[in-house]
């Protein structure tokens, strides 16, 4: 195997690694030193180069998905509603939901609080006061790769928590706690517009 090829293979499996070089702050040869460590290879040069080659191969490619993500998403619509809860019950419930998704051993509901009542049993978590982004895209959406990395990347990055989060077809639901719902507002119309 090539020297670039096991650098290239280390650094696929290492996002905080690729992150950092692609802002340039990583010290590229102490990266070598470890990288020549893990896997015993003696040309420490080759290794720095290898690094260097991928970092700006990297930088290039990562600026064009982020301008395309971002094409995308300035295409986009964003609804908010507010005060809604996060159910997850351990059995299908009788209950008006906006949003219902079954899993292998639970089902989660997004709901109003007025719904919250009528769940009185088989409650495995409850989540109430949040706030729900519902982002409505093109169907490019999916061919589209990082849009979900971006948009959660971005809310991380302020601190804001995602409560739940699903994708699905055309439209990306983001439910945060509601006293995080204000900044996570400004951020997404920050990039949306």
């Amino acid at each position: 195997m090539s020297i670039a090829r096991d650098v290239r293979n280390y650094l696929k499996n290492k996002p905080y690694i690729l992150e950092a070089l692609e802002k340039d702050i990583v010290n590229l040869s102490k990266l070598a030193r470890q990288i020549q460590l893990e896997f015993r290879i003696k040309n420490f040069s080759a290794i720095k180069a290898a690094l260097r080659r991928f970092s700006e191969e990297n930088k290039k490619y990562k600026h064009r998905r982020e301008e395309r993500v971002l094409r995308l998403l300035k295409k986009s619509n964003v609804t908010v509603y507010d005060g809604n809860s996060i159910i997850i019950t351990d059995e299908p419930t009788n209950i008006k939901e906006k949003v219902k998704l079954t899993l292998e051993d639970s089902v989660v509901y997004l709901i109003d609080k007025a719904e919250l009542p009528k769940i009185t049993k088989n409650v495995l978590k409850k989540n109430e006061n949040c706030s729900t982004f519902i982002i409505k895209s093109p169907e490019e959406i999916e061919t589209t790769p990082g849009v979900v990395a971006f948009l959660t990347s971005i809310l991380s990055e302020q601190n804001v928590n995602v409560v739940e989060f699903i994708s699905c077809w055309i439209e990306t639901i983001i439910v945060v706690d509601r006293k995080d719902s204000l900044r996570a507002y400004e951020i997404l119309m920050s990039v949306i517009g």
